[in-house]
């Protein structure tokens, strides 16, 4: 395993790989932390305003890229960073891997689980680049948040050694990140959150009200954490930042496109789905659940009406007859 680093201690180089709003964020994040940056685009417009204008006008309008990043559309040149970063959506993880092919560390940036296997990002990881050092970031973030330079804390889960030296090389003034070993908790906690921030915009959009979509984030997060104990995340996890920390941001804030999806839904409105991960999570997430004979309801609900096969007037009787039982 190659581990190269700078004079400090943590990896002078940072590869981030897609160059979508999040990772251009994190890329200006590992600049401003002192790492030079080599940042993977793939369409040629976003490349050309940040070579020509150091501005990612596309993904990240407004916010100026200092010279420490370099954009490229080689992936080979991000590859070749100390540490990769990223950043693709969840269900392109599993091609950019095998492109890729590291034996570095690798740190998820994305969050999901993959469509059709059920398996968590993490486990795509192991699967795909079995000899890549597997991390993980995740927590209650907007990408415009973080290269605004507003204070934003979130997890970066791997071996602890590889965490703590990831941790220093992306801390600065405003962001921090807390280290872990539970890559597990911290995989399921991101990937969960999306589609529980669908439903708690569905209830608003259909005018609920704030009792109501109190009531199902914290059911929500009381499945999230039955699941998470069937398949060995730590509860501590799932309390901390990028289970609870970022399933309250998630399902709370018109930023989120997953909330502003639900609402969409709830008010009948039309919306872009495109970029709701929980879109694809949802069915993902209830598979996965039930292999490990765990039921889900409020994601199930979701997830049935994603496919078209409840009707939204029909979800809440179905979860409120459900019988009662002890909390």
């Amino acid at each position: 395993m190659i581990e190269s680093k700078g004079k400090s201690g943590n990896y002078a180089h940072i590869g981030v790989v897609g160059a979508g709003a999040w990772g251009t964020a994190l890329a200006l994040v590992a600049a401003e932390a002192g790492r030079r940056v080599t940042l993977w685009a793939r369409e040629a417009e976003v490349l050309a305003s940040i070579r020509d204008a150091r501005e990612n006008t596309k993904f990240l309008p407004g916010i100026l890229l200092p010279k420490a990043v370099a954009a490229t559309g080689d992936m080979a040149q991000a590859a070749a960073a100390d540490a990769l970063l990223v950043a693709v959506p969840a269900q392109h993880l599993r091609e950019t891997l095998l492109a890729l092919k590291p034996r570095k560390p690798v740190m998820l940036c994305a969050k999901g689980v993959e469509r059709g296997t059920g398996k968590l990002l993490t486990e795509v990881l192991a699967e795909c680049a079995p000899d890549a050092e597997p991390a993980i970031l995740s927590g209650p973030s907007f990408a415009r948040d973080v290269a605004q330079h507003l204070p934003t804390a979130v997890t970066i889960a791997a071996r602890m050694q590889i965490a703590v030296a990831l941790q220093a090389a992306l801390g600065h003034g405003t962001f921090r990140p807390y280290a872990s070993d539970d890559l597990t908790g911290v995989a399921l906690g991101g990937a969960a959150k999306n589609v529980y921030a669908i439903g708690c915009g569905i209830v608003a959009g259909l005018g609920l009200g704030e009792s109501a979509r109190a009531a199902l984030l914290a059911r929500s997060f009381a499945e999230l954490c039955r699941l998470g104990e069937a398949i060995g995340a730590r509860p501590e996890t799932l309390m901390g930042l990028s289970g609870l920390g970022d399933l309250v941001l998630t399902a709370t804030s018109p930023t989120s496109r997953n909330f502003s999806y639900g609402v969409a839904l709830g008010k009948a409105q039309p919306h872009a789905a495109a970029l709701a991960e929980g879109i694809d999570t949802a069915p993902a997430l209830v598979a996965r659940a039930r292999r490990h004979s765990v039921e889900l309801p409020i994601a199930e609900a979701i997830a049935d009406i994603l496919a078209g096969t409840l009707a939204l007037q029909d979800a809440i009787p179905r979860l409120m007859s459900r019988p009662l039982k002890t909390e």
